[in-house]
């Protein structure tokens, strides 16, 4: 066999595995020779192939705590976001490309002016307990997602439906004010569907997804078992599926290199180049929405005060962190939540940058007493925080601000510290659009109002926004806004993050998804041991 054909069989097998995209494979088979018609039938026939069922697939994650609950309502870290994505099915979700997939739902239309949306609910879709899915269980879960004693992540996207209506297979939710994006926001990770919407025990576990969950110990191992009833033959592959909870980056790494689990999320930016030489494994890197962030109450003192934000703000060197914490794997932000990943991005905002003088100026005109200003971070915030943390302090220093780290243990830190001290770091995965973002994190009424953000003009925007069917005029309120919480808010956005992810060279099927870790929270349901 020729050397050219060795590669051809290896570039193919790439493309089973999910290693190789369409361009890639095209761009590398032409430089071969191969005409551009035989390489995209020859893509089209790899990336078809059957994936190869049974076996137990394992995934060592960070991000599981041992207060984690198997309320998806509740879910705020990667563990019980993965974990629940097994047991559970949602309405719609988000495919790689950005389209919205019908889950449960397998059509959905809407009236002219975006106001009522009707969804078709798919028929004979079962719970794990064996009831079957009808659309007042879809109705009764987004009703609990709007009661503000669930602490529900999805209030926010959830509290603008004014009327909820359950027919038949059909279920019509009326808005209080249009919106053109409403599936892309009922794709939010929290609205899994449960019987009877979760009321009578939302930690149960029980679910429409392709594996039913035998084992739960929180911030240690879910175990699964395949749903013999799952709707979806393309999903959920494995017999088993088992997910472990290591946050320690070097345990969860040699884990991977040991064959113990077959992937790994949050690889360490310093081991990416020494993971891609070892054999049997993959290091894979999907570009998105998500970011890591440092966040500031803005109703408790001193962060009541906007001059000590800016401070804070013109206090970081953004930079720095992208090359010393992400080794290049990102870019910067602009302290707001939105990056060239969103539709009606504006690039045109200026970018923020290190200014010492300024921050001092700042600083100074806050008043501020000159006692330490505290941040609480953890290892577990996201990779690399302590040292993001103390990178920053230093910056900050050096612009006479007194800014000092506490480390905080990994456990507990989603629950004890997150939207609970006033100076924390903390990350997001990002959302598939502007209002989806910005509903979850930055309207007033939002449980995960992590800032504790609140302007009537922000608000007022949102809601336009959403209405809005001109998309010029949408993209200059979302630029409106993205000034709002850049120099009002309480977010301080140093560097969005790409999603890297350790695979091993015995799983197929994956696909690097921008849209959240892990495939969006998939992985180990849609891959399949090769």
């Amino acid at each position: 066999m020729s050397d050219a054909s060795q590669r051809l069989d290896h570039m193919i097998e790439d493309v089973r595995r999910g290693r190789m995209t369409r361009r890639e494979f095209v761009g590398r088979t032409t430089a071969l020779g191969v005409s551009a018609a035989l390489a995209g039938a020859l893509y089209t026939k790899a990336a078809h192939a059957e994936p190869k069922k049974g076996g137990v697939i394992r995934a060592g994650l960070a991000g599981g705590e041992s207060t984690n609950t198997l309320d998806p309502a509740l879910a705020a870290s990667v563990v019980p976001q993965v974990g629940n994505a097994q047991w559970g099915e949602q309405l719609v979700d988000m495919m790689p490309d950005g389209s919205v997939e019908m889950r449960i739902a397998e059509e959905v239309s809407s009236s002219p002016d975006s106001k009522v949306w009707t969804f078709k609910i798919r028929q004979g879709v079962e719970f794990s307990n064996g009831q079957t899915v009808t659309a007042e269980d879809v109705m009764a879960t987004y009703k609990r997602h709007t009661d503000e004693n669930a602490q529900s992540g999805a209030l926010g996207i959830v509290k603008g439906i004014a009327e909820m209506k359950a027919e038949g297979d059909k279920l019509e939710l009326t808005l209080e004010a249009p919106s053109a994006d409403l599936p892309y926001l009922l794709t939010d990770y929290h609205l899994i569907i449960q019987p009877g919407g979760g009321y009578d025990n939302p930690t149960a576990g029980i679910g429409a997804g392709p594996y039913i969950l035998e084992t739960f110990e929180p911030g240690v191992r879910y175990a699964y078992k395949k749903n013999p009833n799952y709707f979806d033959p393309n999903t959920g592959h494995a017999d088993e599926v088992e997910i472990l909870s290591i946050n320690d980056n070097t345990a969860r790494t040699a884990a991977l290199q040991a064959g113990q689990v077959h992937m790994i999320n949050r690889v360490d930016p310093k081991i990416v180049e020494l993971l891609k030489g070892a054999p049997g494994v993959q290091v894979r890197r999907a570009v998105g929405r998500g970011h890591y962030v440092f966040i500031m109450h803005v109703d408790k003192a001193p962060f009541d005060n906007n001059d000590l934000r800016m401070a804070l703000k013109y206090g970081i060197k953004r930079q720095e962190m992208v090359d010393k914490i992400l080794g290049g794997l990102g870019s910067v932000g602009n302290d707001f939540p939105i990056n060239a990943a969103y539709p009606l991005f504006d690039d045109s905002i200026e970018q923020r940058e290190y200014d010492a003088a300024k921050a001092k100026e700042y600083y100074d005109k806050s008043g501020h007493d000159g006692s330490p200003i505290i941040m609480r971070t953890a290892p577990g915030a996201f990779p690399g925080a302590v040292d993001a943390a103390n990178l920053f302090a230093a910056s900050a220093q050096a612009a006479g601000i007194p800014l000092q780290v506490q480390l905080e243990p990994d456990d507990g830190y989603w629950t004890n510290v997150w939207n609970v001290e006033p100076f924390c770091a903390s990350y997001w995965g990002g959302r598939p659009v502007q209002d989806q973002m910005y509903s979850t994190a930055y309207l007033s009424t939002a449980e995960w109002n992590d800032t504790k953000f609140k302007n009537a003009k922000f608000d007022e925007l949102l809601m336009a926004a959403r209405a809005e069917l001109d998309q010029d005029k949408r993209k200059g309120m979302y630029s409106e806004m993205a000034h709002i919480v850049r120099d009002e808010g309480g977010l301080i956005l140093p560097m969005f993050n790409e999603f890297v992810a350790g695979v091993s060279d015995a799983l197929g099927g994956w696909v690097d998804d921008p849209n959240a870790e892990m495939m969006n929270y998939r992985a180990p349901s849609k891959c399949w041991l090769a």
